[in-house]
């Protein structure tokens, strides 16, 4: 375990770990010029399993340098911030009050997690987990938020809700970003709608009846990709 668990100890273990053939990597997935990044805004190339076997070392760090490490630029670092907040979400004896304070710095530092892959970290088991027996009044904003990655975080973090089979706000939610033109918000309501389709099969069908004709189809791709070849097909068509 790190004796010191600031974000300055955190970035300065993640320097030592940077790499060019990770950048080159990281350029390649996220398709950015490495040589031109927003100096508020970049990678530094270092390898997401070496950030989360940091993020386990640090899992015990306060909750106002987890906050710092969102403020850096780094995205390496964010990651790292959201990963220790899914850790501590997760653990064993976490109690509501503490799910509860990482969930209120999840949204209140939302202008922090700016990208897909920081949505997919901790929105599900922060956020979603928070939600579980409370209002989902904040999911319905963030819906209607013009920014991308907010309203990612509205239908991902119901994936929670659906380890319980609670599926209302899930296939709500998905209706409200139908019209959504932004394609990775697309992609994480199909990829949505297929995992509640795992709990209840013939309520993604229903869904599809009425709404696969109008659906981007990045959202309907996702939808039904656990779908028999043939209705898979007769979705496809009706989108065509």
């Amino acid at each position: 375990m790190a004796d010191d668990l600031t974000a300055e100890a955190f970035l300065a273990r993640l320097d030592t770990h940077r790499s060019d053939e990770e950048l080159r990597k990281y350029q390649r997935y996220f398709r950015f010029d490495a040589d031109a990044q927003d100096p508020l805004d970049y990678f530094v190339g270092v390898r997401m399993g070496t950030v989360f076997a940091l993020a386990k070392e640090f899992v015990d760090m306060d909750l106002d340098q987890i906050e710092a490490l969102l403020e850096s630029p780094v995205h390496e670092a964010r990651a790292g911030a959201l990963r220790i907040m899914e850790k501590k979400a997760r653990r064993k004896g976490a109690t509501p009050e503490q799910v509860g304070e990482l969930a209120d710095l999840y949204l209140r530092r939302h202008d922090r997690v700016n990208d897909w892959d920081l949505v997919d970290l901790a929105a599900y088991h922060v956020v979603g987990r928070h939600l579980r027996e409370r209002s989902r009044k904040v999911l319905y904003e963030l819906a209607r938020s013009e920014n991308p990655w907010q309203r990612r975080t509205s239908i991902v973090a119901t994936a929670h809700f659906i380890g319980h089979e609670d599926l209302d706000d899930t296939f709500a939610i998905a209706e409200l970003l139908l019209g959504d033109d932004h394609e990775l918000v697309q992609k994480a309501t199909g990829w949505m709608l297929r995992s509640a389709g795992d709990v209840d099969p013939d309520r993604l069908l229903a869904f599809l009846d009425t709404h696969a004709a109008r659906a981007p189809r990045p959202l309907l791709r996702a939808a039904i990709e656990k779908l028999p070849p043939q209705q898979r097909a007769h979705y496809r068509g009706l989108r065509a």
